[in-house]
Order: C-alpha cells, then structure tokens, then sequence
C-alpha cells in the first residue's frame, strides 16, 4: 500500500485541529483512510486524495482542478472522487477538499461491519 506519508500528515494535522470528532486512520483501499466518526471521510491513495462528499456537489466539484471521477466497475461512483496534487497543493484548494469531507461526514452512511 504506496500512499504519501507528507499527504497524510497534512491531513492529520488538519483533523487534528476539529473539536468533538473521533478519528481512526485504517489502511483500506490501497492506501490511508481517515474515518471520522466510524465513517470513511477522506482517503490518501499514492499522491491524490480520495474524497467523500455530499453528491449533490458533483457539478461543483468536477469543475476543480485536479478533480478525477471515482469509476467502480465501470459507472462513476458519485459522492466519491480523487484529487490529484495540483488540485490541492495551494491551502486554500486543500482546505476546500477537506471541509467537503468534513461536511458530508454527519449525513454519510457508516459502511457495514
């Protein structure tokens, strides 16, 4: 499981800073995810972020830079996107990508244990 540590930093520093969430970081998914509340928020996948957000955002978000579709067997996953590294290198692009995450989280349904 190849996931950049520096990525992954930065996304702990930044959950690290919300009050009154729990959160686990889990290898899933070929890299790093960070669940929040018991719920998968925001994955690192080699250099991109893996994003889970409200898919009522999909126009909104597939016109950011760095924004890939998430394709799970051929369909589009919406609600569900990576992000490539130019898309969140700049902190308010980073912050944007994380607070959509952060966002959704109360709304997303826990994955089946």
């Amino acid at each position: 499981m190849a996931y950049s540590t520096e990525l992954a930093d930065r996304v702990r520093e930044r959950l690290s800073k919300v009050e009154n969430i729990q959160v686990e970081e889990k290898k899933m998914f070929s890299g790093l995810s960070f669940l929040v509340n018991g719920k998968m928020c925001i994955n690192i996948s080699h250099d991109n972020l893996m994003c889970r957000y409200d898919p009522g955002l999909e126009d909104e978000v597939a016109e950011k830079k760095g924004f890939l579709p998430m394709i799970m067997k051929g369909k589009q996953l919406r609600g569900y996107c990576y992000v490539e590294p130019s898309g969140f290198q700049k902190p308010d692009d980073f912050e944007y990508w994380v607070r959509i995450c952060l966002d959704y989280n109360p709304e997303a349904k826990a994955s089946k244990k």
